[in-house]
């Protein structure tokens, strides 16, 4: 028996023997923690992988940004039928054509995800679309780009991935207050994730205020955690090769491969501090969801660390790890389940304290760290855009 992408599906195992073992990765829910997949290409659809994720692992949502359309693309020839079908579009712009594929898997994605989305009261069933990486320094520009996309892919269930820079922050206010799920990306230091769960509510606050029902808003902050290891590791390392006291050395040794989670922990200790307030209890209490910390960039990428690290030590309630293939894999063969987020607080205070000690203040790193984000996601659009034309030309010559 075949099925289409919008078909309706059952969110629990339909093979029980095969799933006598407890599946990790579903029983992440167990800890309030929801899991997201960090792809999407046609075939996942085409070929089933989606729906079986949904119904076998749990899967609650997915994300998508340049990087991995760029893949996509580049790595199968899954879009030259589709490119073959956009008739209308062969003659547009590369960057509407882009849009126009992206635009089909977000929406098959959020038709599979919206069982989820009912069943949960919109908290999770939630596919992101990300506006083009070249207006994350232009707020108004922003706004227009994640409006556009908003009404062209038409499911209530997408979030719009809007980049954490200064001039994404108001972006993020103003696109909440007309009721647009907004999903902020690229987030990597909790002085700028205060900023953004600030917007959120000032937006939330004046939506209410001109009629809105806060309960058909939600927005998720994308906390980056493995690329801070990657660049503090490196940092260290450099240094180390002028330290010669042993103690010395010792003590930042210790600091390897500790920050990013340490920083991840304390961030969501400010999300728990910020859901106390006065401002977000009142909101809370017409039935406002609360503004989710989601992990990304969680695949290891130091091959000296467990491969699922940063899955097994950011488990917590109210939560969202978003999850690359290879890594949800790991994750469901030899994953540690426990709640490790609020584990450990005092720790991570002194582990941030240690890095600034030795001269690497953690807000220099983060703020370096978007900015390379922003950079990287606009040389992956712009391979995409590239391989899109080469795909186009492919296609067309065998017509």
């Amino acid at each position: 028996m075949t099925h289409s992408p919008t078909d309706p599906i059952v969110t629990q195992p339909r093979n029980e023997t095969r799933l006598q073992a407890e599946n990790s990765i579903r029983a992440l829910q167990r800890f309030g923690q929801s899991v997201w997949l960090d792809d999407l290409r046609r075939s996942l659809f085409t070929g089933g992988e989606f729906r079986r994720l949904i119904v076998e692992d749990g899967l609650r949502g997915a994300t998508s940004n340049p990087s991995i359309f760029q893949r996509a693309i580049t790595g199968s020839t899954d879009y030259l039928d589709a490119l073959k079908d956009i008739e209308p579009e062969r003659d547009a712009q590369t960057t509407a054509l882009y849009e126009a594929l992206a635009i089909r898997d977000i929406r098959d994605a959020a038709d599979l995800l919206r069982p989820i989305y009912d069943d949960t009261g919109r908290g999770d069933g939630y596919v992101s679309l990300e506006v083009s990486p070249y207006v994350a320094h232009d707020t108004q520009a922003t706004i227009a780009e994640a409006r556009r996309l908003w009404t062209a892919v038409g499911r209530e269930n997408v979030m719009i991935k809007v980049p954490a820079s200064v001039e994404g922050v108001p972006a993020v206010r103003q696109l909440t207050s007309e009721g647009i799920n907004v999903n902020i990306t690229l987030l990597f230091g909790v002085g700028r994730y205060e900023e953004v769960v600030y917007a959120y509510m000032d937006g939330l606050d004046s939506f209410v205020q001109s009629g809105g029902d806060p309960r058909r808003v939600s927005s998720v902050a994308s906390f980056f955690v493995s690329r801070i290891d990657t660049m503090v590791d490196d940092l260290i390392t450099k240094r180390l090769a002028s330290v010669n006291d042993a103690n010395a050395r010792a003590s930042r040794t210790r600091l390897l491969g500790t920050v990013a989670i340490a920083n991840a922990k304390l961030a969501y200790q400010r999300y728990l501090e910020l859901c106390g307030t006065p401002k977000w209890q009142r909101l809370a209490a017409r039935g406002a969801h609360p503004q989710r910390l989601l992990w990304a960039s969680t695949s290891t990428k130091n091959p000296r660390y467990r491969d699922v690290r940063y899955v097994e030590e950011l488990i917590g309630p109210e939560t969202i790890n978003t999850i690359t293939p290879a890594t949800l894999e790991a994750f469901r063969d030899h994953g540690h389940l426990r709640a490790s987020l609020r584990e450990g607080i005092a720790e991570a205070r002194e582990t941030i304290a240690a890095l600034g000690d030795i001269g690497i203040p953690l807000r220099d790193v983060t703020d370096r760290l978007l900015e390379d984000g922003v950079r990287a996601f606009i040389v992956a659009f712009d391979a995409l855009l590239a391989a899109l034309d080469a795909a186009r030309a492919v296609s067309r010559s065998t017509l």
